[in-house]
This record gives C-alpha cells, sequence and structure tokens, in this order.
C-alpha cells in the first residue's frame, strides 16, 4: 500500500485509486484461504472427523517436506471415536499458572504490534509533518516494508536456531539505531534522505520484522487446548492498544521527530526486555514444562 501512495502521489485522482489495492485482496483473500489453507487438525478432532484432521495433518508434513512419517488415524488412540472435546473457559487465560504467560506473550504483542502500526498508519504523515515531500514519505514507507520481506524471512529462520526470546530481543534492540537515524535525519542537511534511508532499512529489517518469532511465540505461552483462544485474545487485546489508543494519542505529536520516534525508541526498549526478564524460552521446551498449568476441564 505505501508503494502504491507512492506511484499515486501526484496523480490528481490518487486519494480514490489509492483504495483499489485493498477492496481487490478482499475477493481474492478468502478464495485462497479456503483452498489453500489446511483446517485444524484439533478443530476437526472436536467434531469427530478423524479422517480429516488426518489429513490435514498430513498435507501439513508433505508441505513441510516430510521430515516426519505420514500419520495414521490408528495412531490417534483408542476411544477417540465420537469424543467431543469442550472448549476451556476464557478465563483460564488469567488463572494462576497461567496468568504470568498470558501477559509476557501479550505484552511482545503490544510492543511489536506498536511499531509496526506507527510506521504502517503514522511513518508517511509524520515525515509529511516534518518537512518531507509527500512522494518522498510514501517511497521511505515503501522501503521500510520492502526490507521487512527478507527480514521476516531471516527472523523465521533465526528464531528456530536461537530461540523465540533471542530473536524477539535481538529485533528489538538491532532497531533502535534505525529509528535514532530518523529521529535525527532532519539534522544531516543535504545528506537527510540518505541518513533516512539507511534508518528505514535497519528498521524494517529489524522490529518491522520480528512478528514470525512473536506471533509464535505469543501461541506458545498457552497448552494446546486454550491456545486458540490465548492467541485469539492475546492478538486482539494487543492490538486495541498498538493499532487504537497509541496512534491515536501519539498523532498530534508526528510533527515533532524526538516524540515521535522516540517513542518508538521506549517501545522496542521495553519490548527486548519482556521475553528476556520475564518469559521463557519455549523452542524445543513446550510440552516439557514443570511449572503448574491450571486444569482446562
Amino acid at each position: 500500500m505505501p508503494f502504491v501512495g507512492y506511484v499515486l502521489a501526484d496523480h490528481p485522482n490518487g486519494f480514490r485509486l489509492i483504495g483499489l489495492p485493498g477492496g481487490v485482496t478482499l475477493f481474492v483473500a478468502p478464495v485462497l484461504i479456503y483452498f489453500l489453507i489446511p483446517e485444524s487438525p484439533r478443530w476437526l478432532l472436536r467434531r469427530g472427523r478423524q479422517q480429516a484432521a488426518i489429513d490435514s495433518v498430513n498435507l501439513i508434513i508433505r508441505r513441510c517436506g516430510g521430515r516426519v512419517p505420514p500419520m495414521t488415524i490408528a495412531e490417534l488412540g483408542a476411544g477417540r471415536e465420537g469424543q467431543h472435546e469442550e472448549l476451556p473457559s476464557f478465563w483460564k487465560l488469567f488463572a494462576p499458572g497461567q496468568l504470568r504467560w498470558t501477559a509476557v506473550g501479550i505484552g511482545c504483542g503490544i510492543c511489536g504490534g506498536t511499531a509496526y502500526y506507527i510506521i504502517a498508519i503514522l511513518l508517511p504523515k509524520a515525515l509529511v509533518d516534518q518537512g518531507a515531500a509527500v512522494s518522498l514519505s510514501f517511497g521511505l514507507s515503501t522501503l521500510v516494508f520492502a526490507a521487512s520481506i527478507p527480514g521476516k524471512l531471516f527472523n523465521g529462520y533465526i528464531m528456530e536456531i536461537i530461540g523465540r526470546r533471542w530473536t524477539i530481543t535481538g529485533a528489538f534492540v538491532l532497531s533502535i539505531p534505525g529509528l535514532l537515524l530518523m529521529m535525527l535525519a532532519h539534522r544531516a542537511g543535504s545528506s537527510a534522505t540518505t541518513v533516512f534511508i539507511v534508518g528505514t532499512l535497519i528498521t524494517g529489517f529489524t522490529v518491522l520484522s520480528c512478528f514470525p518469532a512473536v506471533r509464535v511465540y505469543l501461541s506458545e505461552q498457552f497448552p494446546t487446548a486454550l491456545r486458540g483462544r490465548g492467541h485469539f485474545f492475546g492478538e486482539s487485546f494487543g492490538r486495541v492498544f498498538a493499532g487504537v489508543i497509541v496512534p491515536f494519542l501519539l498523532e498530534p505529536y508526528t510533527g515533532s521527530p524526538t516524540v515521535f520516534f522516540g517513542t518508538m525508541v521506549l517501545v522496542v526498549a521495553a519490548g527486548a526486555f519482556i521475553p528476556v526478564l520475564f518469559g521463557r524460552e519455549t523452542l524445543g521446551n513446550l510440552e516439557t514444562f514443570t511449572e503448574a498449568v491450571p486444569e482446562l476441564a
């Protein structure tokens, strides 16, 4: 979308045309989701559709390279036929033994989401308010999102090697130099555009790209039976702050580089320490945590 804004910035009807790409996705995305994304095996099992659940698991196994043998219906174990699983209550997200992990997951999501939504919603306006041309503001916004493409691939890869906690912390910490460059770019005189470009590339490759790790880390804070509700609640609750409240409060100050980019520096600095100080590593340990987890039934 920022790239479309960059292309249409000087078009007389650009403000009307810029909404077309988003409108097209409303018709394309549901078709792709329906035909290409397998249904949740647990959802199918809850409805007694054992063979469909097995087929869904095996499709995922094939798409992941077939590194484990295909699953068979016999591996479900005896007594699964016709079994109906009741969903746990939302209150289990706040039960003793679970509340801490719910808060850690949501905290990481809020910090990562705040940086994302400030960039996605306010960055073009902030750059214009700080003296940049409209086309340049959309061009820089395009660069920051373009840098997130290889950045997400890198973060998705590295989180399976060093773990979720250090991937999130590293992405947040390494984004601070990029944000500081953008905050101070207006002082660079004729080199301001170059400083902005370097800052946006660093920011896009780091904090804007950490969502593979953040989302996986959020989901893995919850026991399997509670994971769907936990992730749903965590993302929804986090976006209320990251995508609504913070941009609303920050919008009047977009003309100040210190306030605008300084706020993001504080947010990512806080987010860098949440998983390290309060979280646990979930990579390879998801089913072996010894801390008591409340009964879900």
